[in-house]
């Protein structure tokens, strides 16, 4: 049987994460006294806990000395583990589970690539790590997609060739490192935002068995 690779994103992806982001950003935001709302969430989206806390500083035009602002960062994560260690199955996204079980049966390899630094926990509470052979998380990667380095490692850890795996991203600059990695990208949420992918569904539920069998026998390929 072909033995594809098959790298899954997160956040987005397979649970949605962000709410408990914007919660946590929302709470610091208004302990030092500025404004936060989900448009300024969404420009935070894939950005660093250092660039996210400046941006919110800019808008509140605030000043913090250093020490201030590591205490800050270190409350935010605090704030936001808490929310994730409480997750559940309840939150894995619409048909995810289907997907990951039907690969397994099909005895292809699994490896998630996620900015994620969190991303093992949130495996473990949602109960899907075991489906995965590879985790690449924030941890393991020192360039930020759209580089494709944590899609790459990924790849190399499931002994898969990178022309031989397939990518489902949510973001711009997630297809965009799937690209870069020469892998098949497909987008899952809006088509229009995610255009650059060779595929995009708006979630699990629109992709039917027969286009992962596709996938794995090679019949849809870059």
């Amino acid at each position: 049987m072909t033995k594809k690779g098959f790298i899954f994103d997160l956040d987005g992806v397979i649970v949605d994460t962000a709410k408990y982001h914007f919660l946590a950003w929302k709470k610091l935001a208004h302990s030092i006294g500025v404004d936060f709302t989900e448009e300024q969430n969404e420009q935070l989206k894939g950005v660093s806990r250092v660039r996210s806390l400046e941006k919110i500083l800019e808008w509140g035009n605030k000043t913090l000395s250093e020490d201030e602002f590591m205490k800050l960062m270190g409350l935010k994560n605090d704030d936001y583990l808490s929310f994730i260690n409480n997750m559940g199955t309840s939150e894995i996204l619409p048909d995810v589970t289907k997907t990951l079980d039907y690969l397994v049966e099909k005895k292809q390899a699994i490896a998630l690539g996620s900015a994620s630094k969190n991303a093992t926990p949130i495996l473990r509470k949602v109960e899907l790590l075991d489906r995965f052979a590879a985790i690449v998380d924030g941890n393991d990667v020192s360039k930020a997609k759209p580089d494709p380095e944590v899609f790459l490692i990924g790849a190399k850890l499931l002994n898969i060739n990178p022309e031989d795996c397939i990518v489902f991203e949510d973001s711009v600059a997630g297809v965009q490192a799937a690209n870069a990695a020469h892998m098949i990208a497909i987008g899952i949420g809006e088509a229009h935002v995610l255009h650059e992918a060779d595929y995009v569904f708006k979630d699990f539920t629109e992709m039917s068995q027969a286009f992962l069998e596709d996938l794995i026998s090679g019949k849809i390929n870059k």
